[in-house]
C-alpha cells in the first residue's frame, strides 16, 4: 500500500505550529508599530518567515475573482454563475450587464479546463481574453479528494459522458475549446455526438497543445510514460485520500505528485523565482513581491485526480495511443473520427512546447478524413511554451482574436482552407 498520502498530511499537521509562528512574527515585524520594523533585520526575518510559512502552506482553491469586463468599449459587470453540475464537475458562467443600443452576436463558447492537477481557475487569463465577445462557461473540476465513494467512479468513459451530457444542455451553436489534456476527450465525445447523429453537435472545436497523437514530436513527459508503462505509475503514483476529508479512502493520483513533477522540470527557475521574492521583501519592493505571490497562489493550489482516470489517461493516451490508432472504446463501442462531418476544428500549437511537441495537435486535423477541408484551420504560434498557448501576451493579442475570428466565420460560413503541415508520427 502506497502511504504516501498519508506521510504528506503527518508532515502538514507537524508543521503548523511552526508555519502559525512564522506567521505571526512576519505580521508583529510588520507592525508599523513595532519600532524594530524599520531595520534591514527586521525585514529580512519578516521575509525568511514568509517564505517559510508559503512553503508550508497547503494552498486553496483560488477564485475566478471577475468584477467586470468590456463589451463594445463600455465597463459592465460580470457575475460569476453555475448552470451545470456532477459530483466530479460544474460548470460555470459569467454573466456579463446589459449594453444598450444594437450589439454584436456573442457566440456561447465552452472553455474545457484540463484535469491534470491544477484548478480551472489556471485558465483566468484564457477566459478573461474571450470574455468582451463571447458568452463563456468553463468546466470546473472538482478536486477528487473532496467527492466521496458513494458519488461512484469516475474515468475517461466518464469524462466523455459528461462533456456530451454538457454539449447538449448548452447547445444548439456551442463553440468548444480544449486547453492541452481535454482535446483527446473532447474530439472523441463530438465524434460519438456525431456517430449518434446528435442534434446539439457544437458547431466548433479549438483544440490548443493537446496530446491527440502523442507520437508525433514526443517530449519527455511522452517518452516517460512510454518507458515506465501503466504499470509503474499505478505502483508509485496511486495512493488513497486520508481519513478527515469527503473523499476519504477513494484512489487518487495526488496533487502534490503532479505539481513536484511540474516544479521538477523547471526547478531552477522555481527556485530563482523565490529567491528573488526575498529579495523583493527585504528591500521593500511590494508590486515584484506582490506578482510573485499571485502568480504561485495560482500554481500551487493543486487538485487530486481519481486513480481510475489517471490511468485510463496514461495507457489511452500516451501509451497505447488509441484514439489516432482507430481503437479507443468508448461504452463499448469504437469511437470513429471518421464519423465527424461537421464540428469545424482549429488546431493551435506552441512552437517551443515541451509538454505536446508540435504535430501533436494538429494530427487531429489529419484523422477527421470526412470533414470538409474548409472546416479545418491551424495555428502555429511562434515563441511561446505550453503554458503561452493559452496564456501571456501573444496568447491575447494573437491567438485569442485568431480563435474569435475562427468562432465567428463558423458562425456565418466555413473558414479558408489553410495549408497543411504532414502528420507524420514517429515510430512505435
Amino acid at each position: 500500500m502506497n502511504l504516501s498520502y498519508y506521510w504528506y498530511e503527518t508532515a502538514r499537521i507537524m508543521t503548523t505550529p511552526a508555519r502559525v509562528a512564522a506567521d505571526m512574527v512576519k505580521h508583529s515585524l510588520q507592525n508599523p508599530g513595532n519600532p524594530l520594523s524599520y531595520g534591514p533585520y527586521a525585514r529580512s526575518v519578516a521575509a525568511a518567515c514568509e517564505m517559510f510559512e508559503r512553503v508550508t502552506r497547503r494552498y486553496a482553491k483560488p477564485s475566478f475573482g471577475f468584477t467586470g469586463t468590456w463589451v463594445e468599449g463600455r465597463s459592465v459587470p460580470v457575475i460569476e454563475r453555475v448552470v451545470w453540475e456532477r459530483p466530479f464537475c460544474r460548470a460555470v458562467t459569467f454573466d456579463r450587464g446589459f449594453v444598450q443600443g444594437p450589439s454584436a452576436p456573442q457566440p456561447k463558447l465552452l472553455i474545457v479546463a484540463p484535469m491534470s492537477g491544477h484548478y480551472a481557475t489556471l485558465l483566468r487569463g484564457t477566459v478573461e481574453a474571450m470574455l468582451p465577445d463571447h458568452q463563456v462557461f468553463i468546466t470546473d473540476w472538482t478536486d477528487a479528494r473532496m467527492v466521496p465513494l458513494a458519488a461512484g467512479r469516475f474515468d475517461l468513459d466518464t469524462y466523455i459522458d459528461y462533456l456530451i451530457d454538457l454539449f447538449a444542455e448548452l447547445g444548439p451553436d456551442l463553440h468548444v475549446m480544449a486547453v492541452c489534456q481535454p482535446a483527446v476527450p473532447v474530439l472523441a465525445a463530438i465524434a460519438v455526438m456525431e456517430a449518434r447523429g446528435h442534434a446539439t453537435v457544437p458547431a466548433s472545436m479549438t483544440l490548443m497543445g493537446g496530446p491527440i497523437d502523442t507520437r508525433c514530436s514526443p517530449t519527455a513527459v511522452n517518452c516517460l510514460a512510454q518507458e515506465r508503462g501503466t504499470k509503474w505509475f499505478e505502483r508509485h503514483c496511486i495512493t488513497t485520500v486520508p481519513v478527515g476529508y469527503p473523499g476519504a479512502w477513494r484512489s487518487v493520483y495526488p496533487g502534490f505528485f503532479q505539481l513536484s513533477g511540474f516544479m521538477a522540470m523547471n526547478l531552477d527557475r522555481h527556485v530563482n523565482a523565490h529567491s528573488d521574492m526575498f529579495d523583493h521583501l527585504v528591500k521593500g519592493d511590494g508590486d515584484s513581491a506582490e506578482k510573485h505571490r499571485d502568480f504561485y497562489d495560482e500554481y500551487l493550489a493543486v487538485m487530486d485526480l481519481t486513480a481510475e482516470f489517471y490511468l485510463q489517461t496514461v495507457k489511452v493516451v500516451f501509451v497505447d495511443h488509441a484514439l489516432p490508432r482507430g481503437t479507443l472504446i468508448h461504452r463499448g463501442a469504437r469511437v470513429d473520427l471518421g464519423a465527424i462531418r461537421t464540428c469545424a476544428i482549429l488546431a493551435v500549437e506552441g512552437e517551443n512546447d515541451d509538454i505536446s511537441g508540435v504535430g501533436q495537435t494538429l494530427a487531429a486535423l489529419e484523422l477527421t478524413p470526412n470533414l470538409p477541408a474548409e472546416r479545418k484551420a491551424y495555428h502555429l504560434q511562434k515563441e511561446v511554451g505550453h503554458y503561452g498557448v493559452f496564456n501571456g501576451s501573444r496568447y491575447r493579442t494573437i491567438i485569442a482574436p485568431r480563435i474569435a475570428a475562427f468562432i465567428r466565420e463558423m458562425q456565418a460560413g466555413p473558414v479558408a482552407e489553410v495549408q497543411m503541415v504532414a502528420h507524420q508520427p514517429s515510430e512505435d
